[in-house]
C-alpha cells in the first residue's frame, strides 16, 4: 500500500461529504447514495492547500442537480479574477492509500469501487486521462510532505466547458468545507464561489450570502 494527496477542490471539501465516499451515505442535499470504499477509514490527515488555475461550474449533475466543480490548472481566466487575484484554487488534501484514493475516483466517475486503479503514469507523466468521461482525467499537482498530490477534472478544461450553474446546496457544501478548511467567512466564500466559471452571471455574491445564511 502507498500513500496519496487526493487534492479535493468542489463538494469533497467539506469532510461530511468527502465521508459519503469513504465509508457510503447520501451527502446533505444529495440525491445519490455512495457505496463507499473498500477501506472505509478515515483520511490519515488533512490539509488546507492551493493550486494555480481555475475552478469552475459545469455539465449535469444528477446528485446535486445542476452544474458541479471542474478544475482547469492551466487556465486562470481573467474574465473570472479570484478574489486574491492570484488565481489559485483554494483545496483540501486528504491523504489517504492509493486504494482508496482509487475507489473514491472509481465513484467520481460513476464506476464501482473495487478495481485497482493504475497510477503509474499518472505519478510519471503528471497526466493520466482514463476515459471520457468528466472525472476521469486524473492529474499531479505536485506533493505534499514527500508525497504526490493528485486530483481528477474533465478532460478539455474551461475551454471545452459546458457551463452551468450550481445549485444552493451545492454551494452550500462547497461553503462548508472552504469554512473547515481555510476558514473562510461566508462573505469570502461568496465573493469566491459567485466570480467562478459557470456561476458567474447567475449567481451574485448577495445571492450566495443569502443561501448561505
Amino acid at each position: 500500500m502507498s500513500l496519496v494527496w487526493y487534492a479535493a477542490y468542489g463538494s469533497n471539501l467539506d469532510a461530511a461529504r468527502m465521508a459519503c465516499y469513504l465509508a457510503g451515505g447520501r451527502p446533505e442535499g444529495g440525491a445519490r447514495h455512495y457505496p463507499g470504499c473498500r477501506d472505509p477509514r478515515p483520511p490519515r490527515r488533512d490539509a488546507a492547500v492551493t493550486l494555480p488555475g481555475t475552478m469552475y461550474f459545469a455539465w449535469h449533475s444528477p446528485t446535486w442537480g445542476g452544474g458541479v466543480s471542474f478544475y482547469d490548472p492551466d487556465f486562470p481566466d481573467p474574465d473570472f479574477p479570484d478574489p486574491d487575484a492570484e488565481g489559485r484554487v483554494p483545496c483540501r488534501a486528504y491523504l489517504l492509500s492509493d486504494g482508496q484514493f482509487g475507489d473514491v475516483a472509481a465513484q467520481e466517475m460513476h464506476r464501482s469501487p473495487g478495481t485497482r486503479l493504475d497510477l503509474t503514469r499518472v505519478l510519471t507523466h503528471g497526466r493520466d486521462r482514463t476515459g471520457p468521461g468528466r472525472y476521469e482525467t486524473l492529474l499531479r499537482t505536485g506533493t505534499l510532505d514527500g508525497l504526490p498530490l493528485l486530483t481528477f477534472t474533465a478532460p478539455g478544461g474551461l475551454a471545452a466547458a459546458r457551463l452551468n450553474p450550481p445549485t444552493a446546496p451545492y454551494l452550500r457544501t462547497l461553503a462548508a468545507g472552504l469554512a473547515q478548511s481555510h476558514a473562510w467567512s461566508a462573505r469570502r466564500c461568496a465573493a469566491y464561489l459567485a466570480t467562478r466559471p459557470g456561476a458567474a452571471g447567475h449567481w451574485s455574491e448577495r445571492d450566495v450570502l443569502a443561501v448561505l445564511g
